[in-house]
């Protein structure tokens, strides 16, 4: 009886004690997922701290880059290893040319590619490292194909990822991973591959198609013997002007357009044009500009057309508060509405820099548009560059909307109005009339002669 009351106790004590160690709050260690049972992140997790920490600018281009959700899921699923290059590396250090790049929103890929190749999806303390200098441990990232190296300096001082030293080894640890200082951004060969293409031009080659009659751009002939003639280099501009590519007139088909890459578009001009419109309506305040170019005209189209023959196109967009002081007989006659953005374009390739360096240098420039034979005027104006004059005239408001080396935008406060071309006033031969005297007499204008001898001409009426 007694054995089966201290059995039966001890049986229930240990059933007691099971269940009051599962109603325990546990303690997370590394390597657990600190992840509520909800999905939500939890205020101790790596990606808070990271967020909350000295690394402002690295957090800041991961909100940009549109991440959190992305590393949200990777925490939840192990344990992440973040190198985070200090503030200085990513405001003073950086190529402000790169920077640019990355923060445009048609390379938002390149901007994920470069802040995923700084985390791993394993947690790496700094006794992780190689203890040997010439042993080097692999690591692949959140990036696609990207992979990180861990190594130690000669003499095993400085602890490296790639090349970059780690200045703040285990600089922040969490259950679900930890964040390493580095002195520098890590940055991937696609990325500055992508970066140089953009701006270099370097995946631009001119292929003339085979088979094909050449044209000789002084008489937009056909070219006697095609063996004789010299191949136009890779990347070379159009030979012929601009003016022959343009369409006869906005409410014709465009006119096909002899250029370095012939029938065969070797320019994307489409998408370098959508990409532009884009970028109009997520920088906000240019959404008429961008409503003409695509609803109102064909304008996109012809533009995309033209970049893919090879040319280059600077635009002067005109902001929304400008757009709104166009009246209605400004924009209701036919073609009004292509004629005023035709004088917005200028077939050169101008970023704020060139533009205020030519009127720092010349004082006022005059850049040719597509509006023949019309010209915009620009100068110098408390700092900035000023297009027109008078009362038609504008400011650069916004610099390098767009810049892709094909395509540039450049945002102003006005609309632009071709000056007023004087006009002379000649008097029609037809419309003067000649008075007819009646003719005298002989013998009445000896009279009046010899009576204006002595002053008394003023006798007879007549004279």
């Amino acid at each position: 009886m007694d054995r089966c009351i201290y059995g039966c106790s001890a049986v229930s004590f240990f059933f007691l004690f099971i269940l009051t160690a599962s109603a325990l709050p546990q303690t997370l260690e590394p390597g657990h997922h600190n992840i509520t049972g909800s999905g939500q992140i939890n205020s101790n997790s790596v990606l808070v701290a990271l967020l909350d920490s000295r690394y402002t600018e690295l957090a800041e281009l991961v909100e940009k880059a549109l991440l959190l959700q992305t590393l949200e899921d990777a925490v939840g699923r192990h344990n992440i290893t973040i190198f985070a290059p200090r503030n200085e590396a990513l405001e003073r250090d950086l190529d402000p040319g790169f920077k640019r790049f990355l923060l445009q929103p048609g390379n938002l890929k390149s901007l994920q590619t470069l802040l995923l190749s700084h985390i791993i999806p394993t947690r790496v303390g700094s006794t992780q490292w190689p203890e040997e200098s010439s042993k080097r441990v692999k690591h692949v990232t959140l990036g696609h194909g990207q992979v990180l190296h861990l190594s130690k300096t000669k003499g095993n001082v400085n602890r490296l990822v790639n090349s970059a030293v780690i200045t703040r080894p285990d600089d922040l640890t969490r259950p679900d991973g930890l964040i390493h200082g580095i002195e520098r951004l890590l940055i991937p060969r696609s990325v500055q591959e992508d970066f140089n293409r953009r701006r270099n031009l370097r995946s631009i080659s001119a292929v003339l198609p085979e088979g094909a009659p050449e044209i000789d751009p002084r008489t937009n002939r056909l070219k006697k013997s095609a063996a004789a003639a010299a191949a136009v280099p890779a990347g070379a501009p159009p030979v012929l002007p601009i003016q022959s590519a343009m369409a006869p007139g906005p409410s014709l088909a465009p006119a096909p357009a002899p250029g370095p890459g012939g029938p065969r578009h070797h320019f994307n001009g489409e998408a370098q044009v959508k990409d532009f419109i884009h970028t109009l309506l997520h920088y906000g305040g240019y959404n008429e500009m961008a409503d003409i170019l695509v609803n109102l005209t064909s304008l996109a189209t012809e533009m995309g057309r033209l970049v893919s023959e090879g040319y280059v196109l600077t635009v002067l967009a005109p902001n929304d508060e400008a757009m709104a002081k166009l009246t209605t007989d400004q924009l209701s006659e036919p073609g009004a509405p292509e004629q005023i953005m035709y004088y917005h374009i200028i077939p050169e390739y101008q970023t704020e820099e060139s533009m205020y360096n030519s009127v720092r240098r010349f004082g006022k420039v005059k850049y040719e548009t597509l509006r023949f034979p019309h010209k915009v005027a620009a100068k110098e104006a408390d700092g900035s560059v000023k297009f027109g004059s008078g009362d038609r005239s504008a400011y650069l408001f916004d610099p390098d909307i767009y810049t892709d080396g094909r395509i540039s935008v450049q945002g102003i406060d006005g609309v632009l109005f071709p000056e007023e071309e004087e006009e002379t006033v000649k008097k029609p031969s037809g419309s003067v009339k000649k008075v007819v005297q009646t003719r005298r007499g002989k013998l009445l204008e000896v009279a009046c002669r010899m009576l204006g001898a002595i002053g008394k001409d003023s006798y007879i009426s007549k004279c």
